[in-house]
């Protein structure tokens, strides 16, 4: 497809780049204005309105990813998530490490991107954190324990795509969209909110179509890719440190574009604004939560963006079960923290 687009002086993988970075701002501006984000909506004050938006966002992910595939413009059938060998240990134990380091850090990883780029000190050094130890677990010093645990595996054979069991494609999207829409149309959200966080599922399937069929090049392949943040922020930390050496990719412009769109809203809109730690027992809590999403993030095969709001939509049971299992460590991380501050003494007064 990409040879009759027309753009002759670049190559597949630099329209690449500019398309993510299109993708990024646009994705930037919206969860800075809607305040995008799924540890929000499993733990925050404002639970039930953030995951309303967030729901918003992942039915429309659903209908326009699987809208997609009915086209015939993308097929999943050979991309990571439906890998028959279903590296259960290690999305599970990835999974439950990233929900409680979300939880650590007050946010996911696409939220501290777009915090980072407000002003806020602390999620910036957090994600440095996040992506070196993601880089380690993917291809430094500690690969051979993702290589260990991508080992204990359950073999699914077809049933790792929903689509291949009875009731098909459409039974299984329609479920899934029908369930998110309705926790969206009972979050109380405005109806201004709930269309912005439209708006940001609308963004998966244009990244799964741009990627897989309009810069489709057999001659100079492109990765089929969508929104994500885990291997997207590993690549944008070693093109930053041997830019000479390896040229830029979908996940550097991702990020890039990520980090303009949110300051330029959080800069019209006036919140803009220095935020860091208080205190070495908050700092330790935050590095050890971005260890935990770093490490994570890679055992699970992605975040909750790149493996839910991303993954989902592709019908896969690996994406499912990531982000089940993510869930499941936030919400277990948030009692407990919950229970220490209950059992905390009272100061005097």
């Amino acid at each position: 497809m990409y040879e009759s687009v027309g753009f002759e002086e670049l190559t597949a993988p630099q329209a690449a780049v500019y398309f993510a970075l299109i993708l990024g701002a646009l994705f930037g501006i919206l969860a800075e204005r809607t305040k995008f984000c799924f540890r929000r909506g499993l733990v925050g004050d404002d639970r039930k309105q953030a995951l309303g938006v967030w729901m918003a966002a992942l039915a429309v992910a659903i209908i326009g990813t699987q809208a997609g595939v009915a086209a015939e413009l993308i097929s999943f059938d050979d991309h990571r998530f439906m890998t028959s060998d279903l590296p259960i240990a290690a999305i599970m134990l990835g999974g439950v490490m990233f929900g409680a380091g979300m939880v650590l850090t007050r946010g996911c990883a696409s939220r501290l991107t777009i915090l980072s780029a407000t002003g806020n000190l602390r999620a910036l050094t957090m994600l440095l954190v996040f992506a070196v130890t993601a880089h380690s677990v993917l291809k430094g010093a500690l690969a051979p324990l993702r290589s260990g645990l991508n080992g204990v595996t359950v073999d699914m054979g077809d049933a790792i795509n929903l689509a291949n069991l009875p009731g098909g494609t459409w039974l299984f999207a329609g479920l899934l969209a029908l369930a998110a829409l309705a926790i969206a149309l009972r979050s109380g959200n405005r109806p201004s909110l709930l269309l912005q966080g439209a708006l940001i599922g609308v963004l998966v399937p244009l990244g799964w179509i741009g990627t897989g069929f309009i810069l489709y090049d057999d001659f100079d392949p492109v990765a089929m890719e969508s929104l994500a943040f885990t291997s997207p922020w590993t690549d944008t930390i070693f093109w930053t440190v041997a830019a000479s050496s390896i040229p830029a990719n979908f996940g550097l412009g991702l990020i890039g574009g990520t980090l303009a769109g949110a300051f330029l809203s959080a800069l019209t809109a006036r919140r803009l604004e220095w935020q860091s730690f208080s205190t070495p027992q908050e700092t330790l809590r935050y590095i050890a939560g971005a260890v935990l999403m770093g490490a994570g993030g890679v055992l699970a095969g992605g975040c909750t963006i790149g493996a839910g709001l991303s993954g989902i939509p592709t019908l896969s049971v690996a994406a499912l079960l990531t982000l089940v299992s993510i869930t499941i460590g936030a919400l277990l991380t948030n009692a407990q923290l919950s229970s220490r501050a209950a059992a905390a003494p009272v100061p005097a007064e």
